[in-house]
């Protein structure tokens, strides 16, 4: 069955068969699955509205809107389910324990600490691991995440914990959800005087979204008005209960500021993970992870924070994190020492990689420089047009000529660089979901990590885009340039102060709101003719203040005579005045308008321009 001609070429039409089509396709892509031409598909984008070319990467609604006029499903491949095929194709395969039940040993239990913000997550992971983090954070809150490993004594064993520090801010949401993927165990800090807050509802949710156990620090029960039975009895509404009451969470009361019943907590942890979960990993495989935080140091290149989850990772490895590849040239685990090879369970810092990887990003150990840098560069172009298809802004034709039209759709340019790309890539996030009406766009134009530099200058001159710089300066002559050509780069080391700022920019590139302010009202007690201005209203004022200049309306009887009418003229006697108040009289000349008489009311108002909320 054939589809109606377009431009007289005719199309083929589906029976409702899935088509599948990666992130940011094309309509070439979708042209070569059903055998179609590509530039017949532009055609009938053209008949729905949208303007698309035939390689430009489009959004997934986009590629649905074509399907169902043509009769075919789309299934999008998913990131998760793109890399996996990604990975086949080489023969190779993340997330699975190689070998026999005899090659798998016990590893230690992966934690992340959630909750609240103030409810002490911080101050919990300062004394878990004796060492003072607040000191050197702006405003007191987790900047970047990273990982770390402690140990604990449990039934006379020596155990070990290994813990993602991720941020403690609500704009890390996304971040917060990715630790919670990648954890075994999740500690949930609750404050024993302020009890179940919003955030710690949000992070419970993301804590059973991806189905870990959870164990319950409460904290602060050095603090007045400290209640944790309380808090106890509101954790049950959410699915949690104690095992006093009952149930299978375990609640430990604890003070971070004082290191009250910390080992408490960790063996709590350890218990947890030895009832619920069979943590084994094979260390004898070529290792796997993911990529917990990553940085550029000026003096190291690329540093990326890895968790190996599986097999163990060895200096001179070659491996492929995200769009990132290399040879380990060194490890260093997390108080800084030099070390050889790090097993499952275990997370490390890397040197060697070719750029920053992003957050989250599952790193592999291959065999070969050659197949790393493919797979890097087939994941590369996959993100590249994935992200070209999300900044495609969709125009139809209906609203074409009113997008062309100067100001009618405004855009905020921004390229962000930052110190670590977790931090970077929450601060995309968090400023991509700022909403402030249809009027005003945002768009990341480019974002990195590392210093400012005079390449992003020059892009923010092209484009008239506002650098932010999150944790980093400018470098070399970055910072002259940008002052020479008047780039506007902005500095921040506390996120939430960054987003509130680019909000209120977007408010003031909304147009203006104006509402009518009434200013007084004026009755006409007498009427003069001149022959030179026309009717002059002797009035009294009768309440507010006339001024000269103003909107005013002209009213008879209650009932509204003429409209935008202007106050011309104002006169005490005989001077030119600005303004008369209440309980005065004077003469008003509304200009050419001359059908007045005695007792209508002249009303004036002005139009003052609403303060965006």
């Amino acid at each position: 069955m054939q589809a109606p001609s377009v431009g007289g070429v005719m199309l083929p039409r589906g029976n409702g068969e899935a088509i599948r089509l990666s992130r940011g396709a094309s309509l070439t892509d979708f042209a070569e699955k059903i055998n179609a031409n590509p530039a017949s598909l532009v055609a009938v984008m053209m008949n729905l509205g949208e303007m698309v070319t035939a390689t430009q990467s489009v959004s997934d609604e986009t590629l649905q809107l074509l399907a169902g006029e043509m009769n075919y499903t789309v299934q999008i491949v998913s990131p998760e389910e793109e890399d996996r095929e990604l990975l086949e194709s080489f023969d190779l395969e993340f997330g699975e324990d190689e070998g026999s039940e005899e090659d798998l040993v016990v590893r230690p239990p992966v934690v992340t600490v959630m909750g609240h913000v103030d409810h002490g997550k911080t101050r919990l992971l300062d004394a878990i691991r004796k060492t003072n983090v607040i000191a050197g954070e702006a405003g007191g809150i987790t900047q970047h995440i990273g990982a770390y490993q402690v140990a604990t004594e449990v039934n006379e064993e020596d155990r070990k914990i290994t813990f993602i520090d991720t941020p403690g801010h609500e704009a890390f949401t996304a971040m917060r959800a990715r630790g919670a993927r990648s954890t075994d165990i999740a500690i949930l800090v609750v404050a024993a005087n302020d009890g179940v807050m919003p955030q710690t509802v949000e992070a419970l949710n993301h804590a059973q979204a991806a189905d870990v156990p959870i164990v319950v620090a409460v904290n602060k029960i050095d603090v007045e008005g400290a209640d944790p039975t309380k808090v106890r009895g509101q954790l049950t509404e959410y699915g949690l209960v104690a095992e006093e009451f009952g149930g299978d969470t375990m609640f430990v009361d604890i003070s971070a500021k004082q290191g009250l019943n910390i080992d408490s907590l960790l063996e709590a942890v350890v218990l947890t993970a030895d009832a619920s979960l069979d943590l084994r990993a094979n260390p004898t495989q070529d290792a796997q992870g993911i990529s917990i935080e990553s940085r550029l140091d000026r003096g190291r290149g690329a540093v990326a924070t890895v968790l190996v989850q599986r097999g163990t990772l060895r200096v001179g490895d070659t491996m492929v994190v995200g769009d990132a590849y290399g040879r380990v040239r060194a490890m260093l685990d997390d108080n800084g020492n030099n070390v050889a090879e790090a097993g499952p369970s275990t997370p490390v810092q890397v040197l060697g990689l070719t750029n920053v990887p992003g957050a989250g990003d599952n790193f592999i150990v291959v065999d070969e420089d050659r197949t790393a840098r493919q797979i890097a560069e087939k994941r590369a172009a996959r993100e590249r047009n994935a992200a070209f298809a999300k900044r495609t802004r969709r125009v139809s034709l209906e609203d074409l000529d009113k997008v062309l039209k100067a100001g009618e759709i405004q855009q905020l340019n921004l390229i962000i660089k930052g110190d670590a790309s977790g931090s970077v890539e929450a601060l995309e996030s968090s400023l991509l979901q700022l909403d402030v009406g249809e009027e005003v766009d945002i768009r990341v134009l480019h974002r990195g990590v590392g210093a400012v530099t005079e390449s992003d200058i020059d892009l923010a001159m092209g484009s008239d885009a506002i650098v932010i710089g999150f944790n980093v300066r400018a470098a070399g002559r970055a910072a002259q340039m940008a002052e020479r050509e008047g780039v506007d780069v902005r500095y921040y080391s506390v996120i939430y102060q960054a987003i509130e700022e680019i909000e209120a920019a977007l408010k003031g590139m909304l147009k203006p709101e104006y509402e009518e302010v009434e200013l007084g009202t004026a009755e006409i007690r007498e009427v003069f003719r001149s022959s030179k201005l026309g009717n002059i209203a002797g009035v009294l004022i009768r309440s507010g203040e006339v001024k000269r200049n103003t909107k005013a309306r002209l009213l008879r009887d209650g009932k509204v005579i003429a409209e935008s009418l202007n106050i011309v003229g104002l006169r005490r006697f005989k001077d030119d005045v600005t303004e008369i108040r209440e309980g005065f009289e004077g003469g008003i000349n509304l200009g050419n308008f001359n059908d007045i008489k005695v007792d209508d009311v002249i009303a004036t108002y002005e139009m003052r321009e609403k303060p965006r909320v």
